[in-house]
C-alpha cells in the first residue's frame, strides 16, 4: 500500500520521480505528491487523484529542477483522500524536513500531544505528520541522527525516505515491516517501495533490514540500526526487466497478466519435475526435506487471494501426502494463541512477500517452534527471507490489483509441494507420475482457456445488470468459487458471494430470486452429481446458471444459461484450469461497466499494514 521513491546523485531527480510514481501507481493512488531540494530551496507540490494529475501541475516548472527529491503514491488510511493529507508531509518549516511514508504510526495520537506541548501545529489529519515533526524535534543538524532517534520512539510500521532543507545532498531511509530498498545505478543511488520503480535507473539493488537508517549521498551509502551500529547491506542484481513490467500491445495490465498465465505456470514448472520418473525438485525446500516429511500438521496462511490458494494446497497435502491440513486467515492466526505441536509446518502464501498479516502470522509460528516454508513470487521480500525455505513463485512481476497469474502460480506451487510430500511418504512412483504427466500439460491446456475472453465478454454482457450473484463450488472448486467470487467484487464492484455449493441450502438459497446469477463450477470429479443437484436447486427457484464445466460435458451444459467450459483433468489440478473463466468474466464485467481493472477503488496491490 503507498508507494515511494527518491533519488540522489548526478540526473534531474523529477523526470526519475515522475516515472517511477508511475510504475508504482498500482500499489495507490488516492493522491500523490513530490519534494525537490535544490538551490531555490524546498519545492513541494501534491495532488487529489492519479499521477497524472500531479504531473500535469509541475509540467513546465523550473523550480522543481534538482538532483535530490522524495515523490509518493498514496493509499489513504489516516485522514481522507485531500491534498492537505497527501505525502510529502513537511515539518512546518522548522527545520525543512519533508518526509514521504508507508505504514501506519500506532502511537501517533500520544506523539501529537506530546509535540503540540512542544509547540508544534499540525496540518493534516494523518499519522505521517506526527514523525515528521517528531524528527524536526529531535534534530540537531545530523539527520540521520535525528531519524534514529524519532524511530526508536515510534511503534507501528514504516517505510520512509526523508530529507533537510540543512543537508542538501543527504537522503535518509529506514523501515520496520514495510518493504524499502536502495537502487544503485550509473547516475547516483534510488530509494523505493518496489523494484519496478528503479529497474530503468539501477542495477543493482539492495535491501533495507528492518530497524535499519541508510545515509545516502550522490557518493554512496551507509547503513546502521537505530543504535548507530553499522550494518552491512547486501547489494544483488535487479532481477526484474523493463518488458516484463511494460503494458506492451494490451490496454490493461490484468488483460496481460491472464494472457501470461500459460507461461508463467510453465516458468514455475521448469525443472522442477521429472513425470517419467515421478519425482518433484524443490531446491529451495531440500535442507528441510526430512522435517518436511516428518510433519505432523501443515498449516498454510495467507489473505485474500492467496488464502484462497492455501485453501487448495491445505486439499492438495492431506489427499496426497496424507498430512492433516488446514489454511487459516493470517490475520486471525496470530491472535488466538494458536496451538503450534511438534512436527507443525507453517506455509505462508504471499504475492508479494510483504503482506504484513501474513509476515506477523509467520513470526508468532516460528517463535511457537514451527518450520516455516513460503511461497512467494518476489525474491528477497520480506517472507521470503524471514521463513526457514521455500519455493519462489517465478511467474514474473504482476501489477494488476486483482491477482491472477500469481494464484495460478501458488496453486502449481502447492501441487509441486505436496507431490512432493506425497511421493515420500504414500505416493508410488506411477501414481506421482501420472499427476505429474497431467501437470506438464496444463500450460498447453490454458493457452485455448485463456483465449476465451470474447465468449467471457458476451457472458458478462447478458447479466452485468444484476448488482447479487452467487458463486458455488465442491471440493478442490470450492476454493475457486470464492476467489472467482472476490474477483468480480474486486473490481467490477458487484456483490458477490462464494461458498461450498452444499451450504446454498443452509440459508443462501434464500436470496436467489428470478434472474439471479449463479456461478457453478461443475466439471467431472468425485462430487459431479452432488453438483448437478445442486444446479438443479438453483434452477427450480429461478436463477440462471453460468457453469464452468468439463469440455463435452452435454448433460451439465443442458442444465445451463451459459457455459464455460475446460479440458478435463484429474480433480486436485482443476482449479488450474476452472479459474480461468472466472478471472475473464470478472474483467469483462468492470470494463462493461466502465471501470479501472487495474486500479480498483479501494483497493492496494501490497496490504503492507494490519
Amino acid at each position: 500500500m503507498c508507494g515511494i521513491v527518491a533519488c540522489v546523485g548526478q540526473a534531474s531527480a523529477k523526470p526519475i520521480l515522475m516515472e517511477g510514481l508511475k510504475r508504482l501507481e498500482y500499489r495507490g493512488y488516492d493522491s500523490a505528491g513530490i519534494a525537490v531540494l535544490n538551490g531555490q530551496g524546498m519545492q513541494l507540490a501534491r495532488a487529489v487523484g492519479r499521477v497524472r494529475v500531479l504531473e500535469q501541475s509541475i509540467d513546465g516548472d523550473d523550480r522543481f529542477e534538482g538532483t535530490l527529491g522524495i515523490a509518493h503514491t498514496r493509499w489513504a488510511t489516516h485522514g481522507g483522500v485531500t491534498e492537505i493529507n497527501a505525502h510529502p508531509h513537511n515539518d512546518g518549516g522548522n527545520h525543512g524536513i519533508v518526509l514521504v511514508h508507508n505504514g501506519i504510526i500506532e502511537n501517533h495520537t500520544a506523539l501529537k500531544t506530546w509535540l503540540g506541548q512542544q509547540g508544534h501545529e499540525f496540518a493534516s489529519e494523518t499519522d505521517t505528520e506526527a514523525l515528521v515533526h517528531l524528527i524536526s524535534e529531535l534534530y540537531e543538524g545530523d539527520l540521520a541522527a535525528a531519524v534514529r532517534a524519532a524511530l526508536r520512539q515510534v511503534e507501528g510500521a514504516y517505510a520512509i525516505a526523508v530529507m533537510c532543507k540543512a543537508e542538501p545532498g543527504v537522503l535518509v531511509a529506514a523501515r520496520r515491516g514495510s518493504p524499502l530498498m536502495i537502487g544503485v545505478g550509473p547516475e547516483g543511488y534510488l530509494v523505493a517501495s518496489d523494484a519496478q520503480a528503479l529497474v530503468t535507473h539501477a542495477r543493482q539493488v539492495a535491501a533495507i533490514d528492518n530497524d535499519v537508517v541508510a545515509r545516502i549521498t550522490g557518493d554512496g551509502f551507509v547503513t546502521a540500526d537505530l543504535d548507530n551500529a553499522p550494518v552491512t547491506a547486501k547489494l544483488q542484481e535487479l532481477d526484474i526487466t523493463l518488458e516484463q513490467i511494460e503494458l506492451g500491445a494490451h490496454e490493461y495490465y490484468m488483460a496481460k497478466e491472464i494472457e501470461e498465465q500459460p507461461v508463467s505456470v510453465a516458468r514455475c514448472l521448469r525443472g522442477r519435475m521429472d513425470a517419467k520418473n515421478g519425482r518433484v525438485v524443490l531446491g529451495g525446500v531440500a535442507e528441510h526435506a526430512r522435517t518436511l516429511v516428518r510433519a505432523k500438521r501443515v498449516v498454510f496462511l495467507g489473505q485474500g487471494t492467496a488464502l484462497h490458494a492455501g485453501m487448495i494446497g491445505a486439499r492438495l497435502i492431506e489427499d496426497l501426502a496424507k498430512i492433516p491440513c488446514t489454511a487459516e486467515f493470517a490475520s486471525e492466526f496470530r491472535y488466538r494463541n494458536p496451538i503450534i505441536e511438534d512436527g507443525t509446518v507453517v506455509i505462508p502464501v504471499s504475492q508479494s512477500g510483504e503482506t504484513a498479516d501474513t509476515l506477523a502470522a509467520v513470526q508468532e509460528a516460528q517463535q511457537r517452534g514451527a518450520l516455516a516454508l513460503g511461497l512467494v513470487n518476489v525474491v528477497g521480500s520480506t517472507i521470503a527471507r524471514t521463513t526457514d525455505a521455500g519455493v519462489y513463485l517465478r511467474v514474473g512481476p504482476e501489477i494488476g490489483v486483482a491477482s491472477t497469474k500469481a494464484f495460478l502460480g501458488q496453486v502449481t506451487a502447492a501441487v509441486l509441494l505436496s507431490c512432493y510430500l506425497g511421493r515420500s511418504r504414500v505416493m508410488s512412483e506411477e501414481q506421482a507420475a501420472e499427476l505429474l504427466r497431467a501437470l506438464e500439460t496444463i500450460p498447453t491446456l490454458l493457452e485455448g482457456v485463456c483465449a476465451d475472453g470474447d465468449h467471457a465478454r458476451a457472458v458478462a454482457q447478458r447479466f452485468i445488470s444484476r448488482d447479487n450473484w452467487l458463486f458455488l463450488g465442491r471440493g478442490y472448486n470450492y476454493p475457486v468459487a470464492l476467489e472467482g467470487a472476490l474477483k468480480l467484487k474486486e473490481i467490477s464492484y458487484i456483490h458477490a458471494e462464494g461458498m461450498p455449493a452444499a451450504e446454498m441450502k443452509h440459508g443462501p438459497i434464500a436470496l436467489i430470486d428470478e434472474g439471479m446469477p449463479v456461478v457453478v463450477v461443475a466439471t467431472r470429479n468425485s462430487q459431479y452429481r452432488k453438483v448437478l443437484s445442486n444446479i438443479e436447486e438453483v434452477r427450480s427457484r429461478g436463477g440462471h446458471v453460468i457453469g464452468v464445466i468439463t469440455e463435452g460435458d452435454d448433460e451439465a451444459a443442458s442444465l445451463c444459461e451459459a457455459v464455460f467450459t475446460v479440458p478435463d483433468v484429474p480433480a486436485p489440478l482443476q482449479p488450474l484450469l476452472t479459474i480461468v473463466p472466472l478471472q475473464l468474466l470478472a474483467y469483462h464485467a468492470a470494463l462493461l461497466r466502465g471501470h479501472d481493472v487495474d486500479k480498483p477503488r479501494n483497493l492496494a496491490k501490497s496490504v503492507t499494514v494490519e
